[in-house]
């Protein structure tokens, strides 16, 4: 049923696509308007791409005013930009009007220097006041990811008296399902649930159903904290303070799930020796991407020479035992692919927070059992591979060479990522390639040095 539905949406928005252009073109706005009534704002965006520069902008002044600042608040950065040089300075007025702060600071963050200054001067005094306040917080800040709009209200209120303010008040917040209680001075005092006051008896003074415990976030932590606090407490919305506890703004689930997917994504661009890109793939040029990888690939090539240097002292023992040549590539491929593996498990578990730093000494301990048991059972499997290819001899280089390299492997894989975490460097540097060209060298090593004991006598 589910697939019908969105093989029905793909149809209706394919429709949609050649529909719109023909009511621009006869100045049928008003059909417009009513024609993508039933479309999500998201549905809308992936519209909008699809026309050409004067219809966009033709139907995206059709939009009601607050539905336009929805849709352009789903448009990439790059499609923003674009859209607006198309705009005139009274369509982009009413637009960054219309956009929520949080969604306003992350469209003048990510504006050239020159088109952000032209944006700044289209706002209203309030405005201007507002962004120039979220702007002035670090990068990657809770201060930048904040909205200022929220439901306050007294501990000295009834229930009855909160619900009044509420519905006075509160037609501009991002969220309704929790309420923020601050004093006189507006410092944050607790935090209540809008269903305990409507349920409540309305002469119950909201002072008398707090228990004075709460969740809060500081305008200079991190946007990973936010992530993580969200998930942990279960909320919709964590509020904000400065240092003395006076509330600033809330972070919503939706900011908090931007940012999850950033970082996700920045993550794997890591995992894979690629600096983030900061864009989507789809928008980048080939000159970007080319600079966005060669950093990381020229290193790994002089990593790799490590592995050249350690064949070429060995030369003349491969040419007198040809067969170890054979094990080479099967040794260092899986010596790889366990701290690659082992490394994963790390970076995921420190970035979820399920690790904490401190706990290495646990983490370490753990994961030499695992490359023990990991290590015994391929080892076995190496040592028959060897008896088959070669001699007993043979077999016990490549066995105890297997068992030496996933232990080695490991035991890099769990200690890289905490090291890296406490240098205060992202552990998804720790990467799979990084990993595994450190592995080649070592394992190299470790193989020479088992066969130069048992064979090279």
């Amino acid at each position: 049923m589910s697939a019908n539905t969105d093989k029905e949406n793909k149809q209706q928005l394919e429709d949609l696509v050649e529909l719109i252009p023909e009511l621009l073109q006869s100045h049928q706005w008003r059909l417009v308007n009513e024609a993508v009534r039933g479309f999500a704002e998201p549905e809308l965006a992936d519209l909008l791409l699809q026309l050409d520069k004067t219809e966009r902008v033709l139907f995206f002044r059709c939009l009601p005013r607050r539905r336009a600042a929805e849709v352009f608040s789903y448009l990439d950065y790059e499609h923003q930009d674009n859209l607006l040089d198309d705009l005139t300075d009274d369509d982009t007025r009413r637009l960054l009007t219309d956009l929520s702060p949080d969604d306003r600071t992350a469209l003048l963050e990510e504006l050239p220097a020159k088109m952000t200054q032209r944006m700044m001067q289209l706002l209203s005094p309030e405005k201007l006041k507002e962004a120039r306040q979220l702007l002035g917080y670090p990068e990657e800040s809770v201060g930048r990811l904040m909205t200022p709009y929220y439901i306050s209200i007294r501990p000295t209120m009834t229930f009855a008296e909160a619900l009044e303010h509420i519905r006075k008040t509160g037609k501009d917040s991002e969220t309704f399902n929790v309420i923020y209680v601050t004093d006189d001075n507006g410092k944050l005092v607790d935090i209540i649930r809008l269903r305990r006051i409507i349920l409540g008896d309305p002469n119950t003074t909201v002072g008398a159903a707090l228990n004075y415990k709460f969740a809060a976030l500081s305008a200079f932590d991190d946007r990973e904290q936010a992530v993580k606090m969200i998930r942990r407490y279960d909320l919709n919305a964590l509020p904000v303070v400065d240092s003395e506890g006076t509330m600033l703004g809330i972070v919503t689930v939706d900011d908090v799930l931007d940012v999850a997917e950033e970082e996700a994504t920045e993550d794997f661009h890591k995992s894979a020796a690629v600096a983030p890109l900061e864009m989507p793939y789809s928008l980048a040029q080939p000159s970007f991407l080319y600079r966005k990888r060669i950093g990381w690939l020229t290193v790994l090539i002089f990593v790799n020479l490590i592995s050249a240097n350690v064949i070429g002292a060995y030369e003349d023992q491969l040419m007198e035992f040809i067969v170890l040549t054979f094990f080479m590539p099967l040794l260092i491929a899986s010596g790889g692919n366990a701290g690659a593996q082992s490394a994963t498990l790390m970076v995921r578990a420190l970035a979820t927070g399920d690790l904490q730093v401190n706990r290495w000494l646990p983490a370490i301990a753990k994961e030499t059992f695992v490359g023990i048991l990991l290590g015994l059972s391929m080892g076995a499997l190496a040592f028959l591979l060897g008896l088959y290819r070669g001699d007993t001899a043979i077999g016990w280089v490549v066995g105890l060479s297997m068992v030496s390299i996933v232990v080695v492997a490991n035991l890099i894989g769990v200690i890289l990522p905490f090291t890296l975490t406490k240098l205060k460097m992202d552990p998804a540097v720790a990467s799979s390639p990084l990993i595994t060209s450190l592995m080649d060298a070592i394992g190299l090593l470790i193989y020479f040095g088992i066969a130069a004991q048992i064979l090279f006598k």
